[in-house]
């Protein structure tokens, strides 16, 4: 059996800042060790996780496999094995940096059947797996990424919302549905997000969370420098070692590494 990396999903309500928990993971996982080879995988539509980390991406496994589906493109001999040709296109859209390397999914719809295509995209994501010691999935939002079985055979599944019940509650339903289609995730953790120092929130999150049937992992508070990089359009990798965000990721990474 080929050995695969860790893989480490990130999951969550849309908002609640899962793309910069992915993001930070992957800072400390590059900089903690110089031996990390990680590879980062946007599976979000939205496709944000590329420019947290300032990495330009200009085509994506979707576009892959609309150029692959479509009938006017010619770009490969008919008997060339399926599976090679994907081998090849994805090489060719993986983008690596001295640090890590970056692979965005992109649209996960569009016209025509792509059942057997998707089918074969993720069956080469696993064998591109064998290839990185620790994987890091920047899921899409809400439950999609579940109930079309994007995330699958994870080591750890982390569930991101901010202090909220309607995010707590979200996070709820991705563990529950997680569990009713036998994904198969070795841990799932709750991460709070965007933690205010404010006493109502801190008098209501531990009710939220006995509720929640998850295992909280670490709380971020919310840190003012995010929205300055934001604002300039600076990668959320660069913040610096001492920004609460980054400290508070830090110590989750610690653990979730650790197990």
């Amino acid at each position: 059996m080929v050995k695969r990396g860790k893989i480490i999903a990130v999951a969550g309500k849309g908002g609640t800042g899962k793309t910069v928990i992915a993001a930070l993971l992957l800072k400390f996982l590059t900089e903690s060790s110089s031996s990390e080879q990680v590879l980062a995988i946007d599976a979000d539509p939205a496709t944000s996780l590329p420019s947290a980390l300032g990495v330009k991406i200009t085509k994506t496994i979707g576009d892959v496999r609309e150029e692959i589906a479509s009938p006017s493109q010619v770009f490969f001999s008919q008997d060339m094995p399926t599976d090679m040709l994907l081998e090849y296109k994805i090489e060719e859209i993986l983008v690596k940096t001295p640090r890590f390397s970056v692979l965005a999914m992109g649209h996960s719809e569009g016209p025509g059947c792509y059942c057997l295509i998707n089918d074969m995209l993720r069956h080469f994501i696993d064998k591109l797996s064998a290839r990185f010691s620790t994987i890091i999935i920047d899921c899409e939002a809400g439950l999609e990424h579940l109930s079309r079985r994007t995330t699958r055979d994870v080591d750890t599944l982390l569930v991101v919302s901010d202090p909220t019940k309607r995010g707590i509650e979200t996070a709820s339903s991705i563990k529950r549905l997680a569990e009713k289609l036998q994904v198969n995730v070795r841990h799932i953790f709750l991460i709070v997000n965007k933690v205010r120092d404010d006493e109502q929130v801190k008098r209501a999150l531990p009710g939220l969370l006995a509720q929640s049937g998850l295992e909280l992992i670490g709380t971020v508070p919310e840190d003012e420098t995010i929205g300055a990089f934001d604002l300039m359009g600076t990668p959320i990798i660069e913040l610096p070692n001492d920004s609460k965000a980054v400290e508070a990721v830090k110590a989750i990474c610690e653990t979730v590494c650790a197990g």
